[in-house]
């Protein structure tokens, strides 16, 4: 893919992201969709899937991003049903297809089935984690969704070397594998822990948010290919990387945190356009590199139906029987059938499969059939599974209830945190010997009651517009005020562009700060 292609891929992405956002519509959907489309237009160049671009560009810095925004007590908390999903699924996924495959496609020999079946074992939550957060499901099923995308992708990958080796004439066993597996595991935990502490040390002694932010933004990329010289896992270095940075971020300045939020939503969002948009654009190349007969087409919607059909078989299963144990029913919550239901019919997948798919070596045997099945697998799961995933959601009437208890703990940690602040403006009033002005005692004073009350009041209004949202409302019209004034000032010549954005920054930061909600 040359410069211009991909410059007209990424402006077309967002384009179509963008479109997709205003009618409130699933962007990886319509993106895939449009893909399709767009792949039968005459004369379009070639938009060929190069594995080492995603595997090395474009899935280190998405992982990454997911593991900031994830929560290290969430993920710890369900560790056990996650590594059930991100390991034990993705063994079976591998298994199951790959037995499926070899049954019909006689052709293909059991290594190389099973190597398709690597290839279409990790799903990918993005187009998932999108709809679940639209339509506000349960946080531990949220959870349970990242957590296993962050971590299959480490599984599927190592397992797919093992499958590869052996589709190709070397000799590998299960123990090779699993043994292959653990270091590679090992070696990727120990990789990110040891970058994250790294990272982590330094940007505390930067004191610099710009050159902190350039400084994580290299921590994917530097993770992964570390990690991958070791022989280690570089996806699961990134994750650990990512989740170690990420639950270690409050501690870091208020500039840093602003300023990585606003660069990794924006990453996140090119690179997802842009990995969507390959997707659909794949077909063309794929068409034209396989004889297709009948029968390829109805064993690729078998392998299609074995995938999403392993995961409904793996769930129920490993939801329930663990809870035999005494130790997990008092630890854990029984799962309801809704949200077994819900997790089981969430696993689309990703430019993961497809990318490894086209990184198989040519001589392979079968590499052809393997990629049109998991051209299949991912393009049907994608819009199959991704389209229908709200109805589900609806029709089982499946909805978080953890709003009120947030809302709720929110004003009592906030109600504490205020009088601490008042606390602490009276310790140091008190001790100022030159005395502090009294109307910027008072002020201050305000202000950390208001906060205090805040979350108080939104709980207890439901219809009426609390005290707060009046405050809020008020305060955004008169900072856009004072800003038309500013630029108004800034085009009549009377202030400089540096007052005008670094006044513009103060009023920004403001806003941000009120409007949280």
């Amino acid at each position: 893919m040359h410069g211009p292609e991909l410059l007209l891929l990424l402006v077309g992405a967002l384009l179509v992201s963008a479109v997709a956002k205003r009618l409130n519509w699933s962007a990886p959907l319509v993106l895939v969709g449009v893909g399709l489309a767009v792949s039968f237009i005459p004369g379009l160049p070639e938009f060929a899937l190069e594995p080492e671009l995603i595997l090395v560009l474009v899935l280190p810095p998405l992982l990454y991003s997911a593991a900031l925004d994830s929560s290290y007590h969430n993920i710890r908390a369900n560790l056990r049903p996650i590594g059930l999903l991100a390991v034990g699924l993705v063994l079976a996924t591998t298994i199951g297809v790959g037995w499926v495959a070899h049954l019909v496609l006689p052709q293909l020999s059991l290594p190389a089935a099973l190597v398709l079946g690597a290839v279409v074992a990790p799903p990918d939550a993005v187009a998932a984690v999108a709809i679940g957060r639209r339509l506000n499901l349960p946080r531990r099923t949220m959870t349970l969704l990242t957590g296993e995308s962050l971590i299959n992708d480490a599984t599927a990958l190592t397992v797919y070397k093992v499958a590869v080796a052996a589709a190709g004439g070397v000799a590998a066993t299960w123990v090779d594998g699993t043994r292959t597996f653990l270091i590679s595991a090992g070696g990727g935990v120990i990789v990110g822990l040891a970058i994250g502490w790294g990272v982590r040390w330094v940007r505390d002694r930067l004191d610099d948010g710009v050159l902190e932010s350039a400084l994580g933004m290299l921590v994917p990329f530097g993770a992964y290919i570390f990690a991958e010289e070791l022989h280690a896992s570089g996806v699961l270095a990134v994750v650990i990387a990512g989740l170690y940075i990420g639950h270690n971020a409050p501690r870091s300045s208020y500039y840093t945190r602003l300023q990585d939020t606003a660069v990794w939503r924006s990453v996140d969002t090119l690179l997802e356009s842009f990995v969507f948009a390959l997707i659909g654009l794949q077909l063309n190349t794929v068409v034209h590199d396989v004889d297709i007969t009948s029968g390829l087409v109805w064993a690729a919607a078998a392998v299609l139906v074995a995938t999403i059909a392993v995961r409904f078989l793996w769930m129920y299963p490993a939801a329930y029987l663990p809870r035999l144990s005494k130790r997990v029913r008092q630890r854990e919550r029984a799962p309801g059938w809704r949200g077994v239901t819900v997790l089981s019919w969430a696993g689309m997948r990703g430019v993961v499969s497809l990318a490894a798919a086209s990184a198989l070596p040519l001589h392979l045997p079968g590499r052809e059939m393997i990629v049109f099945c998991a051209f299949v697998v991912t393009v049907g799961t994608l819009l199959v599974q991704g389209l229908t995933l709200p109805f589900v959601i609806r029709k089982l009437a499946f909805r978080g209830d953890e709003e009120r208890t947030d809302a709720l703990a929110e004003a009592q940690v906030q109600h504490a945190a205020a009088q601490a602040a008042v606390r602490r403006l009276d310790e140091l009033v008190g001790g100022d010997a030159e005395g502090t002005p009294e109307h910027v005692v008072d002020r201050l004073r305000i202000m950390a009651e208001h906060r205090g009350n805040a979350a108080w009041e939104r709980l207890g209004r439901q219809e009426d517009e609390s005290p707060a949202a009046s405050y809020r409302r008020l305060r955004r019209t008169m900072l856009e005020a004072e800003r038309q004034v500013f630029v108004q000032a800034r085009d009549e010549g009377q202030i400089d562009d540096e007052v005008l954005f670094r006044v513009l920054r103060e009023l920004d930061l403001e806003e941000a700060a009120i409007s949280r909600e």
